[in-house]
């Protein structure tokens, strides 16, 4: 792995149909090759000198999304998988052979019907309403992987192995350059 990272996190808003959702992601992610690294879409990795740490980078990551919109677990799983797996093209984070990848989503929204002893109610939005929530948790887990990112420290693990951490201003820099 070319970059150490943490976890990161980012709420996001989302108005749909004059009604506040919160959309939050929570990151946990190594990186694979730097030279991958898109920021924005910007590829601001090749402009981040740094040596590999061993042939076969690899990255892993954990995101899982938590909202307060009422979702059923179909939609929370196309929530989870469509648009997280967008943010990890857009960050050029890509899934390898010996990579970890695990992607969970949640809502909040229907309080007291886990484990009710008659029928429930359950409310949802409309599919045709999602796309609020698929740009928030786009946004939202973008933010997160570069958070995780900024927020690392270099290391140096198993068998004198470093992972260098990716500086704000190296990424700034690599914007700029780019």
């Amino acid at each position: 792995m070319n970059s150490k990272a943490a976890s990161g996190r980012l709420l996001v808003r989302s108005t749909r149909k004059r009604e506040d959702t919160r959309v939050g992601v929570l990151v946990q992610c190594n990186y694979g090759d730097r030279d991958e690294l898109r920021i924005a879409g910007i590829p601001v990795g090749r402009e981040i000198p740094d040596g590999k740490v061993w042939h076969q980078d690899v990255g892993s990551i954990i995101i899982v999304v938590a909202t307060d919109a009422p979702l059923i677990p179909t939609q929370l799983k196309r929530v989870v998988m469509s648009e997280s797996r967008l943010d990890l093209d857009a960050t050029a984070a890509i899934p390898a052979t010996r990579s970890g990848d695990i992607f969970i989503a949640f809502s909040t929204a229907n309080p007291g019907t886990e484990g009710a002893k008659k029928p429930t109610t359950v409310t949802m939005i409309p599919n045709d309403d999602l796309d609020p929530i698929f740009l928030a948790t786009v946004r939202a887990t973008e933010e997160a992987i570069v958070n995780a990112m900024i927020a690392a420290e270099t290391m140096t693990g198993v068998n004198d192995r470093t992972v260098i951490a990716l500086l704000p201003r190296q990424a700034a820099r690599g914007v700029e350059k780019a």
